[in-house]
């Protein structure tokens, strides 16, 4: 195969090609501003790569998906670290009729859900660690393949690059949004998503800096400060 036949694949996209549809608003007018298409991708992996947690990363994202669940899409929870609180998903404007939560299983050792950075020590809570880990992924990667996923969301701690790349996939098969929340750690691993961002707090301020570590489409600017 030629480099030409190559890149006229659909599967493959240029750095700076503009997408073929515009975006779904992040909510954010700022943000908006400056990403390909105006908002979120319609489909595909979305990396959200924090140094922390509890700084507004999930606030990022609930504009968009308050906007999926009245299409109405299902909006699917795998394993998050801590229960959604319904209160506030229906005060952002989520239709709760359309979530699912799909929550830690019951195993002996570290809880699933929570992937440690590291596996520990012994064989026996290791083998639940690998079992948490990948019981998660299988159902993250089927919710990205259900037809009437409208956005599902993960908080892994290490993927290996063949699975972002089956996740990536799932999205495309399934016409869905996956959405990642990781260690800012990740940033230096190669990946197909389709968009990356890294979240930052800023010093003595309530705001955070949203920095576009990848994307497909040209960017007016790189980040962006964001009050969340």
């Amino acid at each position: 195969m030629t480099l030409e036949e190559l890149m006229r694949r659909a599967g493959l996209w240029r750095a700076g090609e503009a997408p073929l549809e515009g975006g779904l608003s992040t909510g954010f007018s700022v943000l908006d501003a400056i990403l390909p298409g105006g908002g979120w991708p319609r489909l595909g992996l979305i990396e959200i790569l924090t140094s922390q947690p509890g700084i507004g990363a999930l606030r990022l994202i609930l504009p968009a998906l308050a906007a999926l669940s009245r299409l109405p899409r299902w909006l699917i929870w795998v394993a998050p670290p801590h229960r959604p609180y319904a209160p506030a998903l229906q005060a952002a404007g989520i239709d709760l009729t359309h979530v699912l939560l799909i929550d830690r299983t019951e195993a002996s050792g570290p809880t699933a859900g929570c992937v440690p950075r590291a596996p520990p020590a012994t064989l026996s809570t290791c083998w639940s660690w690998r079992r948490a880990a990948e019981g998660e992924f299988w159902a993250f990667e089927q919710a990205l393949r259900f037809p009437e996923c409208g956005a599902a969301l993960w908080w892994p701690a290490h993927l290996e690059a063949l699975a972002l790349r089956r996740l990536q996939l799932a999205c495309e098969a399934g016409g869905s949004l996956g959405i990642l929340f990781r260690p800012v750690e990740c940033a230096n691993q190669a990946s197909p998503a389709a968009l990356r961002l890294s979240v930052q707090p800023i010093v003595a301020t309530p705001e955070v800096q949203v920095r576009v570590l990848k994307c497909r489409g040209s960017l007016r600017a790189r980040e962006c400060r964001l009050f969340l």
